[in-house]
């Protein structure tokens, strides 16, 4: 008999004596097959983890088939710069605007405009809103869109000279990160736009973006745990300890992963001014793309390079690592199973050392049944707040020199860089520079 056929007998046999659930047979049959001769040398990724992937295929990207109606890369990130103290503006989808008012991409070290929210008051779009904004709604919502928001607004451009510009009333559209084409936005807008001069009102643009509030939303990072939590071996690479696996939403598709080195505390900013900022370290050629180029992050308002805990083939091989180990405790506890079973059907009543052995059975039976299900538990959390890219967000590149090799002549290799920690992700679970040894 082959050895698959017998495992999966022995996988019967689980499900008779353990009544283990579909799940965790299908992950001792992923670890017969993953372990065997046969298995391939990577896994393949996941369906959740493509399809994260293709929301990372940006409008100027080649595989990509660029519509008529789409914005620059450019404008699209820098375009809402300023809007928010921390810098998280929305990203630009399309806007109808853009013969009237034309973006113009500053050149070198030139300024960089930016914008500050206004209210709508006092103009022809207020005393009709009312009726008008739950037919746009209707506009957007019959086109199937993923929308979260749609507002009135004006947008003032600071100039570099203090100069202030206010513009157009604009019907604001937020839809989902990926959710809708420039296509698509520019369709419903020609319809907006046909419903507002029913209604007479003129000189009003619609602007649609991609909402932000994800960006910095998903769980915190993972606690350390003590060597007796059947989790602490597999959930290192989601944890704030050192060592910690990362990438950058510029290198994800490269496939360019690295590690933190150490983090540091900034004291001060360049200003003097007391900060609570934490940052990372890690190599240059894991935080950029560009190996003889300086990254600087600009400051509030500048596009931001993201850094992520797990790269896409990292995370997909912890998911694997999870369902294996939950093999292992899952045949293990049948051969415990089937030990209860022999002892008892024997019978221990004038057998000291046969009692004492089904109590340690029994006990060590226990205690795989719980492993099985506090592992497969987890499996499921780590998936499904995880999987998302963007949930994985801890982080943006903030200072990355090129990397140089024989540094002041004493061949040594600078490759190194920074980014600011995500309070949000690091602040329960932070200890500082730890290593987690998995000893405890």
């Amino acid at each position: 008999m082959s050895p698959l056929v017998s495992f999966r007998i022995y996988t019967t046999l689980t499900t008779f004596y353990l009544e283990l659930s579909p799940f965790v047979l299908q992950c001792m049959d992923y670890a017969g097959q993953r372990l065997g001769p046969a298995s391939p040398a990577f896994p393949v990724l996941s369906d959740v983890s493509q399809l994260s992937a293709l929301t990372l295929v940006s409008q100027d990207s080649p595989t990509t088939v660029v519509s008529a109606f789409a914005v620059s890369y450019y404008e699209r990130t820098s375009y809402y710069s300023g809007i928010t103290d921390a810098g998280d503006h929305p990203d630009l989808l399309y806007r109808t605007g853009s013969a009237k008012y034309p973006w113009i991409q500053p050149k070198g070290n030139a300024y960089q405009p930016i914008k500050s929210l206004r209210g709508v008051y006092c103009t022809p779009l207020n005393g009709v809103w009312s009726t008008v904004g739950p037919q746009v709604r209707d506009l957007v919502k019959d086109r199937n869109i993923h929308y979260c928001s749609i507002d009135t607004a004006r947008f003032v451009t600071h100039g570099e000279d203090g100069e202030e510009t206010l513009g157009p009333v604009v019907i604001w559209v937020g839809v989902y990160p990926g959710s809708t084409s420039a296509d698509t936005a520019h369709e419903v807008s020609q319809n907006i736009l046909e419903l507002l001069e029913k209604n007479g009102v003129k000189g009003v643009e619609v602007e649609w973006h991609e909402a932000v509030p994800w960006k910095a939303a998903g769980p915190a990072l993972l606690p350390v745990v003590g060597r007796f939590n059947p989790t602490v071996h597999v959930r290192r690479h989601l944890t704030a300890a050192l060592g910690m696996p990362i990438t950058t939403a510029e290198r994800e598709m490269d496939d360019a992963q690295g590690s933190v080195g150490f983090f540091f505390h900034e004291g001060r900013d360049r200003h003097g001014i007391p900060s609570t900022k934490v940052f990372g370290v890690s190599n240059h050629h894991v935080l950029h793309k560009e190996d003889e180029e300086t990254y600087e992050f600009k400051g509030a308002g500048a596009p931001r390079q993201y850094v992520r805990v797990n790269g896409l083939r990292r995370f997909q091989r912890d998911l694997d690592e999870i369902k294996i180990l939950i093999s292992k405790y899952g045949m293990r506890a049948e051969v415990y199973a089937r030990s209860v079973d022999r002892l008892e059907a024997k019978g221990t009543s004038d057998d000291e050392e046969g009692a004492r052995e089904l109590r340690k059975t029994r006990q060590d039976l226990d205690e795989h049944r719980q492993a099985v299900v506090e592992l497969e538990k987890f499996y499921k959390d780590v998936k499904t707040q995880w999987s998302d890219l963007v949930l994985r967000n801890i982080g943006h590149v903030h200072y990355s020199p090129p990397i140089s090799v024989d540094v002041e002549g004493k061949r040594y290799t600078e490759d190194w860089g920074t980014f600011v920690l995500e309070e949000a992700k690091f602040k329960a679970q932070f200890k500082g520079n730890v290593v987690d040894l998995g000893v405890f």
